[in-house]
């Protein structure tokens, strides 16, 4: 199916069901696992570019891969709220599973779904194609990287350092957030494992 003609043609978002809830469920047991995955590939990251004083882009280069349950949850499921919910239950996942950023990984995943889920609300939850899905990018690498300014200490980075995280962050968001959700959705349909 094509989610172009799906948005011109105006179908309507999904509700919540049964089978919506367990394929969030899903998703987020899924890219929870990947999250806790992706802290042992930060630690390391973080450790190879300290001794060229690039540390803080480890956390961009990788935040595409911890932000991408939101909007692949909300461009499956197509349902408010759906893209909040897929991110925040696949931090807390993280969480569960031990992951080494602790109890904070649920502040993370609170902020990081109402980024993802912004986007959607843009589009008033009628834009399921490229569009869509680059305003949930968008509004995941502004809010995302305006919470970095505050808990994180960015805002002591000086400018060009600033623009050099933003921009890094903001392909990691694309490649993953974006390319890889949408390879994911076109192999689902191709599938016809889910009805998109």
């Amino acid at each position: 199916m094509d989610n172009k003609n799906q948005a011109t043609t105006g179908k309507k978002q999904s509700q919540w069901t049964l089978r919506n809830i367990i394929l969030i469920a899903l998703i987020a047991i899924f890219t929870g696992i990947i999250f806790w995955g992706a802290g042992f590939l930060y630690t390391a990251l973080t450790v190879a570019l300290t001794p060229f004083g690039m540390a803080p882009f480890a956390n961009d280069l990788l935040m595409g891969l911890w932000c991408m349950a939101g909007p692949l949850t909300g461009f499956i499921i197509r349902t408010f709220g759906s893209a909040f919910l897929g991110e925040f239950l696949g931090a807390s996942v993280e969480v569960f599973l031990g992951g080494q950023w602790g109890a904070g990984a649920f502040i993370s995943g609170l902020v990081q779904g109402i980024a993802s889920e912004l986007g959607f609300t843009l589009t008033a939850y009628k834009r399921y194609d490229w569009f869509g899905l680059n305003a949930s990018i968008f509004t995941t690498v502004v809010v995302t990287f305006a919470w970095d300014m505050i808990r994180n200490g960015y805002d002591k980075f000086s400018l060009p350092l600033l623009l050099g995280l933003f921009v890094t962050r903001y392909i990691s968001t694309f490649i993953f957030a974006g390319v890889l959700t949408k390879m994911i959705v076109k192999l689902l349909d191709r599938s016809k494992a889910i009805n998109l």
